[in-house]
C-alpha cells in the first residue's frame, strides 16, 4: 500500500489516477478502459465502505458519480427510451 494507506483507499487512489489518465485518450479509444473502470468501481466503493465506514463510500460514490455523470446519463437515458 502506499505509505500505511489501506488496501481501498490505495486502490481509490489508483483508480482515480487511471480514470483521469483515460480521460485524456481520444473518445474512440476511452470506451474499453472506461468500461473497465466503471465496472471496478463498485467493487472499490464497497471495499472502501467496510474499511472505512459509510461516510467514505458515500465520497467515493459522490466522486464517481460526478467522473462519469456523462455516460452514466446517456445510458440511462438510453434505458429509459428518452430522445436526445
Amino acid at each position: 500500500a502506499l505509505a500505511g494507506l489501506s488496501s481501498s483507499v490505495t486502490y481509490a487512489v489508483v483508480w482515480a489516477l487511471l480514470a483521469t489518465a483515460v480521460a485524456f485518450l481520444p473518445m474512440r479509444w476511452q470506451f474499453t478502459p472506461g468500461f473497465c473502470l466503471l465496472l471496478a468501481a463498485p467493487v472499490i466503493i464497497v471495499v472502501l465502505g467496510f474499511q472505512h465506514g459509510w461516510l467514505a463510500a458515500l465520497g467515493g460514490t459522490a466522486a464517481f458519480l460526478s467522473m462519469f455523470r456523462r455516460p452514466l446519463g446517456h445510458y440511462w437515458r438510453k434505458w429509459k427510451g428518452v430522445q436526445q
